[in-house]
């Protein structure tokens, strides 16, 4: 038998699109392996919310998105009413949070996130805020009321640097912990490096729709040391947050700064950093020269990737190329496959 899961979808944009166009490529095959079905009853962007009980169709949706539309326009659209106020009311199973990052407030997903978890719903975040500002209070929230609460998608997109933490690290006392977390900061150094300018190279991350309008977040560095301090909670279990975090970006780096590095066979990295200190991790975030030759130093362009150096398990490398959004909402199916299988 398939298991209907009734599903909100909270942010329509490049993520929550890609979502809807998984459930289009992938709804049979998410029947047939693992008997579930995501009913998609509640969709919220800018403009508002709108509920269905019966579903909205994934294409038609998307479609209504990609050519301009707003969830105000679409049938059950609710005037006045946010997502948070929505899901207090809403019949769902699951929540997955796609709305955008806002480190001033958290919200809309904090608000949603705490709602969602408050009434048992299961909950996947690909917006990091929640998280960064308030992760022991969501999970406590999640165990007192029996809700599951998976992030995978909040660093890395595809690559499962979270799971691989929590999972696979047995017992480990990690050294280290490093990366290059943020794609469209390595991809204008690769570029800058080859002697386009800044400008050119952020606007082809733009067109490509991993960089987005405002791009402060990414090469200012934030976005990296929002990553940094998920992970400093859920995988080092340090109680982290941004304060603890020393954060530089890329903005005043330069070509001519970038080609000397590589005369000498080096090269220069956004690179996070946990680095073990007594019973706490030091954690920080900067432009880092590394040998060009090195496997983080090997990570060009749309790749991301992470090192962790334990005591039982030694040196580990991971990494990804990811230049479109599909993967990472690809690791929020990922997420929301697992929560339903564990109930």
């Amino acid at each position: 038998m398939t298991r209907q899961i009734a599903t909100a979808l909270i942010g329509l944009g490049n993520v929550g699109r890609n979502f809807l166009r998984i459930l289009e490529m992938k709804g049979e095959r998410l029947a047939r392996e693992y008997g579930l079905a995501f009913r998609v009853v509640c969709v919220a962007d800018s403009s508002g919310v709108a509920v269905d009980p019966r579903g909205f169709d994934p294409q038609g949706t998307r479609r209504h998105k990609e050519t301009g539309g707003r969830v105000a326009d679409l049938p059950g659209f609710l005037p006045g009413v946010d997502p948070a106020q929505a899901l207090a009311q809403l019949a769902c199973d699951l929540v997955l949070d796609a709305s955008p990052v806002n480190l001033e407030s958290g919200e809309p997903g904090l608000s949603l996130a705490r709602t969602a978890l408050a009434r048992g719903m299961d909950t996947v975040l690909a917006n990091k805020a929640p998280l960064v500002l308030a992760y022991q209070e969501l999970h406590r929230l999640a165990q007192e009321r029996g809700a599951g609460l998976a992030f995978s998608a909040t660093v890395c997109g595809a690559l499962p640097v979270v799971n691989i933490g929590q999972r696979d690290l047995v017992a480990a006392d990690i050294r280290l912990l490093r990366g290059i977390f943020n794609s469209t900061s390595n991809f204008i150094l690769g570029e800058m490096a080859q002697g386009r300018s800044y400008q050119e190279a952020l606007a082809e991350a733009q067109e490509r729709g991993i960089a987005e309008a405002d791009p402060s977040l990414d090469v200012e560095g934030w976005d990296t040391a929002n990553k940094l301090v998920i992970l400093a909670n859920s995988v080092l279990g340090m109680p982290a947050t941004l304060a603890q975090v020393s954060v530089q970006g890329i903005l005043e780096v330069t070509t001519a700064q970038l080609q000397e590095l590589a005369a000498q066979g080096r090269t220069l990295k956004l690179l996070a950093v946990a680095q073990r200190e007594g019973t706490g991790y030091r954690l920080s975030v900067a432009p880092t020269a590394l040998p060009a030759s090195s496997f983080l130093g090997q990570c060009d362009g749309w790749e991301m990737g992470v090192e962790f150096q334990s005591d039982l398990y030694g040196k580990m490398y991971h990494k990804i190329w990811e230049r479109e959004p599909l993967p990472t909402a690809a690791a929020m199916l990922r997420d929301a496959v697992n929560l339903a299988r564990r109930r």
